[in-house]
């Protein structure tokens, strides 16, 4: 077996911009705890269908008690003070609240009237804030907490995905998306870096690639049938499409997917899960691991291992010097339903996200 090298980890290890939203963590994915916490109205579909992790679905003529059933979230239609006045004031308007599932700095935002044609609303805005702790609805919404605007006031079209960049710089816990003024809007997706807390993070045996807690792939050789964000995303997968996996290679290489360590972490095991993938799984893995910036050695994780099809490995490793960024090279092809690497974040990994978090 001819083991092909990739490009080294150490032109990742520096590496904060990501090209694309997919490519970020989804702050308000169902799968790390966000919810729609709070709406002024519902009237026509629920709030919680924003925050759904498939794409939005139309079935025409499906009628419910309150008109078509539509895949989104819809208010009723607002109306004026009086026949005189029927339109509203352009302040009015509907919101619904996000808990986000990890807190975070906020990249960009999606906002999808998919569906929604004669009913979407023409404006929308965005806004976000930091609650700490573990609120109660009531405490998000009292008048002392200080909302952001992240997104301004901008024009939205019918069936669009609108994409917004973000270039607010703090740390946020929740969300408010206004819409003007009134309508439905299919889906709501936050993108951006998880900040994790570091107060519960320290000295805690962990996943130090979990998403929840700021793992992230960075570059991958291929993603052809899914993305390699599926590898470090929560739980076991349910079906093969969860997992990250390549087209076969018709060459003498092999793929590879580079990720960032939610920080500096001594690691101690790993668990590499080939679950559903049987006539596609790898025939051998290994993992490379990098413990600082640009130039930096790399070293062995785990040397190139066989794995099984459809099967659940754990390896233990010795801990003999911490990792910031880990490469998984798969031999020659194949699909991972899910990487973990379970460590501990260093003082030096508790001390950066105590300054990006603000303390």
């Amino acid at each position: 077996m001819q083991m092909t090298t990739p490009e080294s980890l150490s032109n990742y290890a520096d590496s904060s911009a990501i090209a694309d939203f997919a490519d970020l963590t989804n702050l308000a994915a169902r799968s790390l705890g966000a919810g729609v916490i709070a709406a002024n109205d519902e009237w026509f579909a629920d709030k919680e269908n924003l925050l759904l992790d498939r794409a939005p679905e139309f079935r025409p003529h499906t009628f419910g008690p309150k008109g078509q059933i539509m895949d989104g979230w819809e208010t009723r239609r607002r109306r004026g003070t009086s026949a005189a006045k029927p339109h509203v004031r352009p302040d009015e308007h509907d919101w619904a609240v996000v808990r986000l599932g990890a807190p975070g700095v906020i990249r960009g935002i999606v906002v999808d009237t998919a569906h929604f044609l004669g009913n979407y609303p023409p404006y929308a805005s965005v806004e976000a804030a930091f609650v700490p702790g573990i609120p109660s609805v009531d405490e998000v919404l009292a008048e002392d907490v200080k909302w952001t605007g992240i997104v301004p006031h901008s024009p939205l079209q019918g069936d669009t995905a609108h994409r917004f960049d973000v270039a607010a710089d703090g740390r946020f816990t929740h969300v408010r998306l206004n819409i003007f003024p009134d309508g439905g809007v299919a889906r709501l997706r936050v993108h951006g870096e998880v900040v994790p807390d570091p107060d519960y993070l320290d000295g805690l045996t962990v996943d130090v690639l979990a998403a929840e807690y700021g793992g992230a792939a960075l570059a991958a050789s291929d993603r052809y049938f899914s993305p390699p964000q599926h590898m470090n995303a929560p739980g076991r997968s349910r079906v093969m499409g969860e997992g990250w996996e390549t087209r076969r290679r018709r060459d003498d290489g092999h793929d590879w997917v580079a990720f960032r360590l939610a920080g500096e972490a001594l690691i101690t095991a790993v668990e590499v899960d080939t679950d559903h993938y049987q006539g596609n799984a790898p025939g051998w893995i290994r993992l490379a691991a990098s413990d600082s910036g640009a130039g930096a050695e790399e070293f062995d994780l785990l040397p190139a291992t066989p794995v099984q099809p459809d099967t659940r490995h754990r390896f233990r490793v010795a801990p003999d010097r911490p990792a910031t960024h880990v490469r998984i090279d798969v031999y020659p092809d194949g699909g991972v339903a899910r990487l973990r690497l379970i460590g501990e974040l260093t003082p030096a990994a508790i001390a950066d996200l105590r300054a990006r978090a603000g303390e």
